[in-house]
């Protein structure tokens, strides 16, 4: 009878801490609809131009209790480049930019998630125009969850970084009267996702 009891004892220890293990881990489908990809570069050495991409998709696994069980793998559609002028658009899907017909995706791929202070650091490989380079995103704390119309938990993550465009072949540039190039090297990204626990 005791042998009985105590393995329902440690089978309930071990379902209990199984469904903790689970609670702790969850994985996040980003929706697209509701993600976009703002950056920021300067232009003339006076002012700043600003753009956004969308169609974002990927999987983001997020392990509150073992960030080494977390992840970010998240595609962009380079396609829809967006910076609210027609011409200019044109130009930054051309071979000057981002090759849109060549390189229709840039990815990125995470290799570590580590807690700083309030917010995280995400240290990954992001591919972009054929070249992958290590990047670091800074991610703010999610957050509260709430219940979309789907009936499943969402959640927010935002997360920025900089990059040097010429790293990842984006070269194109002008000179100025005043020698100030035309455009600047670093470009500030702003991440905002919406994602739907699956």
């Amino acid at each position: 009878m005791k042998k009985i009891i105590l393995n329902n004892l440690l089978a309930a220890v071990v379902f209990a801490t199984a469904a903790s293990a689970a609670q702790a881990q969850s994985t996040w489908k980003i929706d697209p609809a509701h993600s976009q990809s703002e950056f920021t570069v300067r232009h003339m050495a006076i002012s700043n131009v600003r753009g956004r991409f969308t169609n974002i998709n990927g999987i983001i696994i997020f392990d509150e209790k073992d960030l080494a069980k977390s992840s970010v793998n998240a595609t962009v559609d380079t396609t829809t480049v967006d910076t609210g002028v027609a011409q200019r658009d044109g130009h930054l899907k051309s071979p000057d930019f981002f090759e849109v017909a060549k390189f229709p995706t840039m990815s990125f791929v995470s290799r570590s998630v580590a807690k700083s202070g309030d917010d995280y650091i995400v240290n990954g490989d992001l591919t972009l125009h054929g070249i992958t380079k290590p990047v670091v995103l800074r991610l703010d704390d999610p957050g509260k969850e709430q219940l979309g119309p789907d009936n499943k938990p969402h959640r927010g993550f935002s997360a920025t970084t900089t990059i040097h465009r010429q790293d990842f072949g984006l070269v194109w540039n002008g000179t100025l009267k005043s020698g100030d190039n035309v455009l600047g090297d670093d470009v500030k990204i702003t991440l905002d996702i919406e994602a739907a626990q699956e």
